[in-house]
């Protein structure tokens, strides 16, 4: 995904923490916030240090972004997200965090799950 699609500000972060619409599971928390004023989908990614070092982090959210391009989120929606990495998400394998958080992404509602779910 381009850079356009990323929240980089800590004021835009915070107010995607203040609309407390979230969910949660043993490897992610991922809060959402409807954002008129985008014309496309955007997000943010942390990870903090309990999970290892910086090479280790890095590798996750790298593992974490190419997760979200795989899913393909509709641009269009004007929905900013907040993925909090937990410490559990470092021993997923790529298929297993993709999966992870597309359940996520389904239960609030950002994609739509498949008829088989």
């Amino acid at each position: 995904m381009k850079k356009q699609y990323r929240v980089k500000k800590n004021t835009e972060i915070e107010a995607i923490l203040a609309n407390k619409k979230s969910y949660y599971n043993p490897y992610f928390s991922i809060y959402k916030m409807n954002n008129p004023k985008t014309s496309h989908f955007r997000y943010a990614i942390s990870v903090g240090k309990k999970i290892g070092k910086a090479h280790e982090r890095n590798y996750l959210k790298r593992k974490i972004r190419a997760a979200l391009q795989s899913l393909n989120i509709p641009l269009d929606n004007n929905v900013d997200i907040f993925i909090i990495a937990r410490a559990k998400a470092k021993e997923l394998e790529y298929a297993l965090l993709v999966e992870q958080i597309k359940n996520i992404l389904i239960k609030l509602q950002i994609i739509k799950g498949d008829k088989n779910d």
